[in-house]
């Protein structure tokens, strides 16, 4: 499934770029311009199925570093210091991973 299928491509487009600069990762203001937070509970689970690459029903650090590259191909890789502060903002049960009930609490907030 693709993006696309959820998401306004221009909206997408237009995040990325705010984006565009290392360090500069903020996933609320991300998750608001490509406008996630304001879509369904099933839609965000479809959004976290296509950001869990090997579909291991989390989204581990790894996959953390690319999830932009799961909004557009030509995205860029996350830093590790924005890996680590966005896996600390949705791992609310500590086990270094980011279940659906996770990321979906972490789009509403």
């Amino acid at each position: 499934m693709a993006m696309s299928s959820i998401l306004n491509t221009d909206d997408i487009k237009k995040a990325l770029d705010a984006f565009a600069v290392a360090d500069s990762f903020d996933h609320k203001k991300f998750f608001e311009m490509v406008g996630l937070n304001a879509k369904s509970s099933d839609d965000v689970k479809k959004v976290f199925t296509v950001l869990d690459a090997d579909n291991s029903g989390f989204i581990e650090e790894e996959e953390l570093k690319f999830v932009l590259k799961g909004f557009a191909k030509d995205g860029r890789d996350l830093t590790d210091k924005e890996t680590k502060a966005f896996l600390q903002a949705a791992d609310k049960d500590g086990d270094g991973k980011i279940g659906v009930d996770e990321f979906t609490a972490l789009v509403k907030e």
